[in-house]
């Protein structure tokens, strides 16, 4: 509780639970269980680090670990809904575990109307470098487009809707009103385009599960290409779910790098018989099919024709 209540009370650390945040609408789903980023996760060891003054370390990942999974049942409109877009949700019920602690410190409220999940100002995007990173690139417009120096401090340490004039947390009003005819953000993409995305995912997956009971057997060099290739899947899937012009173009370089990578041994594919001459003919279809890259509505024909 008083890790979640003195990260709110600040600017950065939103950018916490604009991760989980940013893929619900009006329900919350499992995933809002986890609510951490990547910069969320940094910066939270500020509150953790002094236990290893007190905890001997096995005992606090234990702990750790079974607080994450009893929040990961619970984290729904049963009890969890500062991750709410509604005015009334907002900076309050910040307890993992006991509500109580809401109770002594003034933060707790009932739920008085139906909850609605999800960001304040909804992103609306699969790609993952802008789902994890775009309140900083908020944070960090804002504290250049401010006046002062002191106002400038004033934009990282205070709350994300802090302005000159404005009260520490910002202005309450200046939430957009739930009108409850809000619906969680979907793809555009085709059935069949979205049924290649998951395979891809699928496949993503199981290669990090190798990558991670290998890591102590790679070397350092294919463990880093390893985590760019998984980082570029991602990416590509976002773009490719977003419908981004230049999505094929990138899914083009993502299969030739997957190539390149198969024939310097840094990856090894799960069918050495045959993964190579399909990757090629994946490969050839899309760059015969977008050669300029900015045709992704066309590629569920594309796929149509290899699958």
């Amino acid at each position: 509780f008083t890790k979640t209540l003195c990260t709110f009370c600040l600017v950065t650390p939103y950018i916490d639970c604009g991760f989980p945040d940013s893929s619900v609408g009006k329900e919350s789903s499992c995933n809002a269980g986890d609510p951490s980023s990547i910069p969320g996760v940094l910066i939270f060891q500020i509150f953790y680090s002094p236990l290893a003054l007190f905890i001997p370390p096995s005992v606090y990942a234990v702990h750790l670990q079974f607080n994450l999974l009893y929040q990961f049942w619970i984290h729904t409109e049963v009890m969890f809904f500062f991750l709410s877009r509604n005015r009334y949700c907002i900076d309050k019920n910040f307890a993992g575990t006991l509500i109580i602690w809401d109770r002594i410190f003034g933060t707790f409220e009932a739920e008085n109307e139906k909850v609605v999940y999800g960001l304040t100002h909804p992103i609306n995007t699969f790609e993952p470098f802008k789902v994890q990173f775009h309140h900083l690139v908020n944070i960090w417009t804002t504290f250049w487009a401010t006046p002062g120096f002191f106002n400038k401090l004033s934009v990282i340490f205070k709350g994300p809707g802090w302005g000159p004039g404005k009260p520490r947390l910002g202005l309450i009003e200046e939430i957009p009103e739930v009108e409850g005819k809000e619906v969680p953000f979907t793809s555009s993409a085709s059935q069949l385009l979205k049924i290649y995305v998951l395979v891809q995912f699928t496949l993503m997956l199981a290669f990090y599960e190798e990558t991670f009971a290998d890591k102590a057997i790679l070397s350092q060099v294919s463990l880093l290409l390893r985590v760019c290739f998984i980082i570029l899947t991602l990416t590509s899937i976002g773009f490719l779910l977003d419908q981004r012009p230049k999505a094929a173009a990138l899914e083009t370089f993502r299969c030739l790098g997957f190539l390149v990578l198969c024939r310097a041994g840094h990856l090894k594919p799960c069918f050495s018989s045959w993964s190579f001459a399909f990757e090629v003919r994946r490969c050839s279809i899309i760059c015969m099919a977008f050669p300029s890259g900015s045709a992704v509505k066309n590629l569920s024909a594309v796929q149509e024709m290899w699958v």
